[in-house]
This record gives C-alpha cells, structure tokens and sequence, in this order.
C-alpha cells in the first residue's frame, strides 16, 4: 500500500459538486453525526484512519500521511503452503455451473413481432464515465458515438432481420427503451452491451439471496424493431 498523490480534476469552470460532499453532506442531514462523523468523510486523512481501525492489516495507515510508508498488508502474502486453517490446508469445494437460457420472446408479450432477438444484456460503464458521472456521452474504446445505443453482435443483427445504426427498441422485464441505434462490437453471439444508470430503468434484475448483488451482468432483454423505428 502506498499514498498516492491527489489527483486534479479537468472541469476547472464546471459548476459540480464532488460525489464525496454530495454523498457525505446528503448523510448528515439524514443521520447527523450517527454512526460516523459523515462530514468529516469529506477529509481523506479521516477516511485512512477509519479504515485503520477497521480492517485487519491497515494498522498503518492511521499514520501514513505524516510517514508516507509503503507498507504490505498483513495475512495477504503466503510464501509458504500454509494456511490458517485446523489442518494447515487449503479448504478446497466445488461449486455447480448453473444452466443458464434465455427466455422466449413470447415471454415478453411481444411475439406479434417478426424482427427480434433475445440477448442476455450486460450493464457497463462508457469511456470518460466515472461510476455514474458521464463526463463525455461518446465511447471511444467501443467506437460508439452516444450512450443511446446497444453494441451487439453482427450474428445476432442479421438472423433477426435487423441491421447496424437500425433504431431499435430493447424491452426487458420492467419497462423498455425506444430509438436505440444498433452498433456492431466484439461481443459475444447471444449478448449485447448497454450502459448504466439509463439502462437500469428496464429491467427488474434477480438478486443473489445471501449478499443481495443484483445481476447486472446477464439481463435478459427483447430487441426488436418496433412500427416506430426504421433504418436511419
């Protein structure tokens, strides 16, 4: 672990607030001082030491802006094949693929419709995107010009009758999205990408039992062209 240096921002002249005071400033007004002192969130100094005290092996870190200590933290590096358990061994267990499949487009009450393919949807952020603050609305790295797009593959596209830059709308469980511009990407046969939070808003995803992380990574969606959209 090392202290980096703080890093300086691009928008000079943007009038925003930092998510850290945003966050941190929206706490205190709900919570007060309980259980943390949330504007003191706002010093990272305050968030290393927080940290220090909390988890094992970041004792260090309580004092490394005055020492600027690179340090290893402890229990993580095993140099030798021992390890903290009754026999001195790795616990080893199996854990079963699931059977994953996609459903019907039936199952999205729009069968009536010829030009469609169902796709298991993934969730992702856009190049210049910072979790959910969109500093630039293109995607350089995907060759995407807008956010209001899907990137499938050429495959999917063509055996459902649909074509690149069609405009297309995208149906999930929850609601859906109209005008969407197809865009061809290196992305698997039976997956499409799109990005979030604007994507979020159509699909109710499952949710894992003991941890609750929703599957945002395998989100089944209908595309299809709908009377309203045509080729651009």
């Amino acid at each position: 672990m090392r202290l980096n240096d703080q890093g300086q921002t691009h928008l000079k002249n943007a009038d925003l607030i930092a998510e850290v005071d945003f966050l941190t400033e929206l706490a205190y007004r709900l919570h007060g001082e309980y259980p943390v002192n949330w504007r003191q969130l706002q010093d990272t100094k305050y968030v290393r030491q927080l940290i220090s005290q909390t988890i094992p092996g970041f004792e260090k870190m309580a004092n490394i802006d005055e020492t600027k200590e690179e340090f290893t933290i402890s229990g993580r590096i095993l140099n030798q094949p021992h390890f903290p358990t009754p026999s001195g061994k790795a616990m080893m267990s199996v854990t079963p693929l699931p059977c994953l499949t996609l459903p019907q487009p039936v199952d999205f009450g729009v069968s009536h419709y010829s030009h469609g393919v169902v796709v298991a949807l993934m969730t992702g952020r856009s190049y210049s995107q910072h979790n959910t603050v969109v500093y630039k609305t293109e995607d350089k790295y995907r060759g995407m010009s807008h956010r209001h797009c899907i990137l499938m593959n050429r495959t999917d596209v063509e055996s459902a009758g649909l074509q690149e830059h069609q405009r297309i709308t995208v149906r999930g469980n929850a609601s859906e999205l109209d005008n969407i511009e197809i865009i061809y990407g290196a992305v698997r046969p039976g997956s499409a990408l799109m990005f979030y939070p604007e994507v979020n808003v159509i699909f109710d995803a499952p949710k894992e039992s003991r941890c609750g992380t929703p599957a945002f990574k395998r989100v089944p969606v209908f595309v299809y062209a709908a009377s309203n959209n045509s080729p651009a």
